[in-house]
């Protein structure tokens, strides 16, 4: 890598990190570019030679809020040798990640309200919601849960999980809240499972 991509870097690094921090603490709304380039210590131009628009730019923050949100599912689940046990602890886990304020407000709450209902769905999809649905997958293959369409109960579940974090969200206090959150969404889960033999 030469100077200039070195540059490139660290100047979209300081743009992705800053303006995550400003949206976080006070919204999309109330964001201006100037103060992102401000906060960053670069100029306007060295943004725009980057990012298109302010609302590009948090495309690319929410991207890297969800794929950090999916390596956190991932690695919980994947630490579980159980497979309904990878199912629940990812499930769990994606809650848990969504109680960081940062998350909650740029995942949850502007996400699809600056991108629109259906790019936000489709970039969810591309992170937390694709492992969610080859977790069903694999429950389907093991007899745990009754053979069905994959994709509509991926959106269930994973509607009643965005709901979950955002009832979090507004609760004043998402950590204590986790613990009146998951006992019911952990009945919905069980609720899906079936005996092998009738499976």
């Amino acid at each position: 890598m030469n100077v200039r991509d070195r540059q490139r870097e660290r100047t979209r690094a300081a743009l992705l990190r800053e303006s995550r921090r400003l949206f976080a603490t006070r919204g999309y709304g109330e964001v201006s570019l100037a103060e992102i380039v401000g906060a960053a210590g670069v100029t306007k131009g060295a943004l725009y030679h980057l990012f298109q628009s302010k609302i590009e730019l948090f495309r690319a923050v929410l991207e890297q809020v969800q794929a950090e949100v999916a390596q956190t599912v991932a690695q919980t689940a994947d630490a579980e040798d159980d497979v309904w046990a990878r199912f629940t602890a990812g499930c769990r886990a994606f809650l848990t990640a969504s109680t960081a304020p940062d998350v909650q407000r740029i995942m949850l709450v502007d996400g699809p309200a600056v991108l629109g209902w259906n790019e936000w769905r489709a970039m969810d999809e591309s992170g937390s919601a694709r492992h969610l649905g080859d977790a069903i997958d694999e429950l389907i293959v093991e007899g745990l849960i009754a053979l069905q369409p994959v994709a509509p109960l991926s959106h269930l579940l994973s509607g009643a999980m965005n709901e979950g974090a955002l009832w979090l969200a507004a609760s004043g206090d998402p950590e204590a809240g986790l613990d009146d959150v998951w006992p019911p969404l952990a009945r919905m889960l069980d609720a899906l499972r079936v005996d092998r033999a009738t499976g």
